[in-house]
């Protein structure tokens, strides 16, 4: 076993594999976002739109935690992704895709999902730039 973390915390091998991962989806959300024909500006435009979900901190960490998690996780922008595959919509497949891209480089960073007692700890790990007590 590779290193040691806090309760709920993935470190060591796993970690690495999270991270592989994570590029593999950041790079397959950019090959879906080529297949919808929009400029590439709109994916620098539109890749810090899922952040605006820290704004639910605002209302404490724990609404805040869930509203990040909503936005930092695979089912709303693959929903957002099936969505524009059924009704034919380029918005709500970039919409997908541009999640899916945030999403991956934000776990390449170690950017992981919240914990409800505060925004610096993370699934992944302190996040970068935090402190445990954050």
């Amino acid at each position: 076993m590779s290193g040691t973390g806090a309760p709920g915390v993935v470190t060591g091998r796993p970690l690495a594999w999270l991270r592989v991962e994570a590029l593999a989806v950041a790079v397959a959300a950019v090959v879906v976002f080529a297949g919808t024909g929009q400029a590439w500006w709109l994916l620098a435009v539109l890749f810090l739109v899922p952040d605006l979900a820290m704004a639910g901190y605002l209302a404490g960490p724990r609404v805040g935690a869930w509203l990040y998690n909503l936005a930092h996780s695979a089912p709303l922008p693959l929903a957002l992704l099936a969505a524009g595959a059924w009704w034919d919509s380029a918005a709500l497949t970039v919409a997908g895709a541009v999640g899916l891209f945030h999403l991956g480089v934000d776990r390449v960073l170690k950017f992981g999902l919240k914990y409800d007692h505060g925004f610096g700890v993370t699934h992944l790990g302190v996040a970068p730039g935090r402190t445990s007590s954050a």
